[in-house]
This record gives structure tokens, sequence and C-alpha cells, in this order.
């Protein structure tokens, strides 16, 4: 038995319970029944995936409606200016990348006061005033924090800033190469710095009595059966370059406490799963740098954890969470699309 406060390891589910999600064939209204996940009618419409590549300080034609929850970036590009010093920029779009807006400043104005004046400028100019402010440089904290402290909207330090993560991508792949004084060199491998912390232990009511590595095919997402208005108290990040017949990974916990671990984890910016195959754990990531250790990966699960990675660069990054009461549940607790975004490059 694991010692008392060790979290559980994956069991072995059966199976015939959670055919239509492991790895299935069957038809998508088929594998969305089997989760409790079918689209209810006269609601939001489905998620789609962008088709349409944004310039530089354009947002993207889009049917969704600018959404009051806003991303900012602020931070030195790979580009020099006339004096030979670093360009830095002030990205600010909504979760949805429907708004988009840029600001550029020289490197003598880097600073909170010029950052507060910039950020309000910006946000009195746009079609929606914002309630969330995220941002998620963990180099930049300080210096962000303060220029929007007492701001009207709360700052969120989160990585689920997945509208930015792609808008900085198509400026480092479109954008910065073209500008005057740009430098390779300088260009950002990955967004974000892994810090090796030990993962914090959920505290016992919190922890999920099973869990299990499972699929959904692109479709479910794409074509609607999941949907905002059946993920519970989760939240789906917005799709790119994901085809139908894609495979999505994910995780799925099950719990008598499911009620109670939704409602916590709805209190978190959940940022995403990582299957650590070195340390043998499934952490979940949240905020600018904070890990938690969900459940320990068994010997024979090594090899679905690492298919589970495997899966993920396969679709960009892209997986999800699932919390159910139980095996037999047909309706989910809460469901989080979730996306790993690391590298630069799309």
């Amino acid at each position: 038995a694991a010692p008392r406060g060790a979290p559980a390891a994956f069991p072995r589910l059966r199976r015939p319970v959670y055919a239509a999600m492991l790895r299935c064939t069957v038809v998508l209204l088929a594998a969305s029944a089997a989760l409790g996940l079918v689209g209810r009618p006269g609601r939001l419409a489905p998620l789609r995936a962008s088709t349409t590549p944004a310039s530089a300080s354009e947002a993207p034609a889009s049917a969704s409606p600018v959404s009051d929850e806003f991303e900012l970036d602020f931070f030195s590009r790979p580009v020099l200016d006339e004096r030979g010093k670093k360009l830095w920029e002030v990205l600010l779009c909504d979760k949805t990348g429907a708004y988009r807006e840029v600001r550029t400043l020289p490197s003598n104005l880097v600073n909170s006061r010029e950052l507060r004046r910039v950020v309000e400028e910006l946000i009195a100019s746009a079609p929606v005033k914002p309630s969330i402010v995220r941002f998620f440089r963990n180099q930049m904290f300080n210096m962000i924090s303060i220029a929007l402290s007492d701001a009207s909207f709360e700052a969120r330090p989160s990585r689920a800033t997945h509208a930015l993560f792609e808008w900085l991508r198509e400026r480092e792949r479109d954008v910065y190469p073209s500008m005057e004084g740009y430098r390779p060199q300088m260009k950002q491998t990955s967004f974000m710095d892994f810090t090796a912390e030990t993962p914090q232990k959920l505290p016992d009511q919190l922890r999920g009595e099973k869990y299990a590595f499972v699929t959904l095919p692109g479709s479910a997402f794409l074509e609607g059966a999941v949907n905002a208005e059946n993920v519970g108290r989760g939240s789906l990040c917005p799709l790119w370059n994901l085809a139908p017949d894609d495979r999505v990974h994910g995780i799925l916990v099950a719990s008598g406490r499911a009620a109670a671990i939704s409602a916590w984890m709805s209190g978190l910016e959940v940022a995403f799963l990582r299957a650590d195959i070195g340390s043998r754990e499934l952490i979940l990531e949240e905020g600018i740098d904070r890990k938690f250790l969900l459940a320990r990966i068994t010997d024979t699960q090594r090899r679905e954890a690492q298919v589970f990675e495997q899966g993920k660069r396969k679709v960009d990054g892209l997986h999800f969470l699932a919390v159910k009461e139980n095996l037999e549940d047909d309706e989910v607790a809460a469901f989080w699309l979730l996306r790993q975004v690391t590298s630069s490059a799309a």
C-alpha cells in the first residue's frame, strides 16, 4: 500500500468502461455520449479551428466576440533600434485573439510607470473593458505586477495565455525577420523556463481515487461535441491547426469528491499537465511556476505516460483533463482543454 499522504498510482481501468475514449474508432456521437459531452441544443456555437493567419498588428478575421479576459506581454524582441538598443513591445490581446494591439517602447522607457500608461491607453480604446488580464513572463513579474496594481481589472500571473502565445509565434515567424535591425541570434527558443522545484502534494481531500490515460478525436472539439456549455467548471483553450482525425490525449480523474476537486481547480490558473517519465510523476502546472503532484506513474503505466507526451507533441501540446464522479457517470464535473507551449516555433 502507498504510504499515507502519497498520491495514488494510476489503476488499470477496465477497458469496456471507457471503450469510447480509449483509442476508439466508433462514431463521434458514441464517443461523446460515453463522456457525457454531447452538445446541448440552442447553446453556444462550437469552437472552430482558426484558418486565417493574422498580420502583426491586426486581429485575425473572427466571428468570435471580444472576450473580457485579456492577455499581456511586455518584453524585448530580437530587433535593435537605430541606437543599437533592444526594441521592447507591449502586446495586448483578448483570449480569443479577436482583439490585438501592439505598442513599441525604447529601452530607456522600460519601467512600470510607462507600462501602466501604455496599458491604460490601450484599454481605454479597446472594444471591451477587461475583467482579467493574464501575463506569463516570470522575468517581468515584478514590473508587470506593479504596473497593474490598483487597476480596474484583476491581474493574474498565468501560463494559460494561449492566444498570446500564438500571436508571439506569428510575430517571431512573420514580423520580426522583416524588420530593420532584426537579429536572429536574439530570437527566443522558448517562452518559458522550467524550474526544478519539487511539486507540491495535493491535500488529501483533493486527490483523485482513480486516474487513466485516455484520448478523444479532434472532431469532438472541431464539431462541437465538446463545447463551452458542457465542460462544467472547466474551460477550453482556443484551437489552432487541429485536424478531425487527430488524437487528443488526456487524463481522466475519477473521484467521489469530483465536485470539490473541480471547484478547487476552477480557482487555479491551470496551465497544462506533464508526465515526468524520469521521476514517474504526473504533474499539474499552474500559474507562472507552481506545480502539483497529481499521481505516481507505475512501471506498467510508464509506456502510457510516454505515449501521452508523444501525443501532445503531435498536436502542438494540446491535451485535456477531465474530472468525473465515478466511471459510470454520463456527466463530467469539469473538463479542461489545455495546451503546453514551450517553443516559440510554430
